[in-house]
């Protein structure tokens, strides 16, 4: 299965931030929409970075309380590792097993188009392997 069939299952829509939204309201977007991560976009409507839940956990460790109204460019990843509507789950979950990360945006054409989770990855995985266990099943229960 490839990231653009798993994209068109999502909602649409990918919740972005500005590099100068501060980490607090990060927070608050990141809590009230029960997400992990969220896309930094620049002026120029390109991927300037991503911020997760652990990202601001290590601001916060690092500077107390006045790391909530650092900027997100401050504790952003800007060296962003991204996907296509073409990579594989296999490939995705390679890349975030190395990574060690739980999100990768979708980006075509310098465009983002999405954003996939492990979870997303998790569930869709758990899919394909049941349908491959109804299929063996049925195979073997004709044999």
């Amino acid at each position: 299965m490839i990231i653009g069939q798993i994209l068109k299952s999502k909602a649409r829509g990918v919740m972005t931030a500005c590099p100068e939204d501060s980490i607090q309201e990060i927070a608050l977007r990141l809590s009230s929409r029960k997400i992990g991560a969220i896309v930094i976009v620049g002026d120029s409507g390109k991927v300037a970075g991503i911020i997760s839940e652990r990202d601001i956990i290590r601001l916060i460790a690092e500077h107390g309380a006045d790391a909530l109204k650092m900027p997100a460019s401050r504790g952003m990843t800007r060296d962003v590792v991204s996907c296509t509507k073409t990579s594989t789950i296999e490939e995705i979950m390679e890349t975030m097993t190395h990574g060690r990360f739980r999100h990768l945006p979708v980006i075509e054409d310098d465009v983002l188009v999405g954003i996939v989770s492990i979870g997303d990855i998790v569930k869709h995985h758990t899919a394909e392997v049941e349908l491959e266990v109804t299929a063996m099943r049925g195979y073997l229960a004709t044999g």
